[in-house]
């Protein structure tokens, strides 16, 4: 859930500012950043199973003329 993490990242920078406390808005970075990475590995991880998909319906055509 990386959409979450994001949110609750930007939160956390937020509360930080709003306090003053820097430990949290950098607390609150780095979990934005994490959600950012899990979105990206997600999309890459979707792009890989399409190509096997692809890979599979061609092996599939090609012996099944």
């Amino acid at each position: 859930m990386g959409w979450l993490d994001k949110l609750m990242g930007r939160s956390k920078q937020a509360a930080g500012d709003a306090t003053g406390n820097p430990s949290m808005r950098e607390e609150g970075r780095h979990q934005e950043a994490a959600g950012a990475a899990e979105d990206r590995a997600s999309q890459h991880e979707d792009q890989a199973q399409e190509e096997r998909q692809r890979e599979a319906t061609e092996r599939a055509e090609q012996d099944n003329p």
